[in-house]
């Protein structure tokens, strides 16, 4: 009995003490958010230089990235949910904190849209891909536009 408490005790002690590593502080959240973005547009940006024809067409390339857009599309909110993520060093407007259903609501959206366009690359079809390349962009834009101070 007294090695299962013994036993118990360390575990719960080993999960508090790595909680309490695992906090994240605003920095973290913001560092975190930018990262994520910094790597959808990473991704965007080669897209559509294969989209416009300034570098050739790779399928494997393509669909990998929208692969990776449509995954990091699944990551960033976490970096708007921290308590305090609304103060530091940041283009996000206050709006994205005071109308958060609506910003959750663009997220969904691109995580709509950026799966239609795994398929799109999936397929092959250049026309398709074309087209939901724009209607991806166009989410991204949408949101940065109504979310995003253009300077700091």
């Amino acid at each position: 009995m007294k090695r299962c408490a013994s036993v118990t005790t360390t575990l719960l002690l080993g999960l508090a003490f790595s909680s309490a590593a695992m906090a994240v502080t605003t920095e973290d959240a913001i560092k975190y958010r930018k990262s994520v973005m910094a790597a959808q547009q990473w991704h965007m940006l080669a897209m559509g230089a294969m989209v416009k024809g300034d570098t050739p067409y790779d399928k494997a390339d393509f669909e990998r990235r929208a692969e990776s857009v449509a995954h990091l599309n699944k990551m960033f909110m976490e970096g708007f949910t921290v308590a305090g993520a609304d103060k530091g060093e940041s283009r996000a407007k206050p709006e994205v904190w005071a109308t958060m259903e609506k910003f959750k609501g663009g997220a969904e959206k691109l995580g709509v849209e950026s799966a239609k366009l795994v398929q799109a690359a999936q397929s092959g079809d250049m026309k398709a891909i074309k087209t939901q390349y724009g209607d991806v962009q166009g989410v991204c834009k949408g949101c940065h536009d109504s979310f995003q101070r253009k300077e700091r």
